[in-house]
């Protein structure tokens, strides 16, 4: 795989690669993502978080995409209205379901055709009247503004290749008081240049992390308030991986310095008012009088 030279070569890289993910198995999915052959995305083999345990799990919407848990932090309540981004084969929409119960709704978003094929196609078997998959882009989400009580998102931003828009349109969509939790990949300190211009590593949501800081900044820019990490772990890449993109010099200078690669699970809120700033409107000695 080529490297990519600008947002939307890198929109077809990743919509290409998850079209063929939506195809395998997680089982296949794993297989395919460790050890010396690694290919398209490393998150079944390094990434991807236990989701058997959790009310409404289903396994054949789980393709071990993940890089956390974010339905379980997201505070979602009986009766809610879930925005799902980047929904895949389903599995978060299906867990967030289990929450809001048949009174709530579940919105999944995913811009690659066939995940939403396969979403659509569990939620058949699983006959929720409740829960909808639409085809459509991060960076303009096909939901209207003020619809979601919560926002949940799993190692999915990452990808994105505009995040501060992508952020943007979270708040948009939320209702005044409403939250996001979303679980991501994000760095402290640089990656080298090789890593940065992998495709595979950016499909692998490795290349595609910022700063940790900016990311945060971004949220608050964007204009949510109590931001929380809810979760942070830390994500060690195999050095059988690392070497497909690192010559042996790289790798040890890579495992020498102080490069974290973080999974976390971010929650943020909407403010329930508008914030209202007050313009100054007169000066000088000819200012009205009030």
């Amino acid at each position: 795989m080529k490297p990519f030279e600008n947002a939307e070569q890198l929109k077809q890289i990743v919509k290409e690669q998850y079209s063929i993910i939506a195809d395998q198995d997680r089982d296949t999915n794993a297989a395919s993502c460790c050890g010396t052959s690694c290919c398209t995305t490393i998150d079944a083999a390094v990434m991807a978080e236990d989701y058997t345990n959790l009310k409404g799990y289903s396994a054949d919407a789980d393709l071990g995409l993940g890089c956390g848990l974010p339905t379980e932090f997201a505070r979602i309540k009986e009766g809610d209205t879930v925005v799902d981004l980047g929904s895949g084969a389903g599995n978060d929409s299906f867990v967030a379901r289990s929450i809001t119960g048949p009174a709530g709704k579940v919105i999944g978003i995913d811009f690659t055709e066939k995940m939403i094929t396969k979403a659509r196609l569990n939620n058949d078997k699983l006959q929720y009247n409740n829960v909808e998959f639409r085809f459509g882009d991060i960076e303009e989400i096909p939901v209207h503004g003020d619809v979601a009580d919560v926002v949940v998102s799993n190692c999915v931003l990452n990808l994105v290749p505009d995040k501060r828009k992508a952020f943007e349109e979270i708040f948009r969509i939320l209702k005044k008081g409403g939250h996001f939790s979303v679980s991501d990949i994000v760095l402290e300190g640089a990656l080298p240049d090789a890593l940065k211009k992998a495709a595979e590593m950016y499909v692998g949501c490795v290349s595609g992390a910022i700063q940790k800081n900016e990311y945060l900044n971004l949220i608050q820019t964007a204009g949510f308030e109590n931001t929380v990490i809810q979760k942070e772990k830390q994500i060690t890449i195999p050095d059988e991986i690392l070497k497909q993109y690192l010559s042996e010099e790289e790798l040890v200078k890579f495992q020498r310095n102080t490069i974290h690669i973080l999974s976390i699970t971010v929650y943020a809120e909407k403010p329930a008012t508008e914030k209202v700033v007050k313009e100054k409107t007169c000066c000088g000695p000819e200012c009205c009088a009030n």
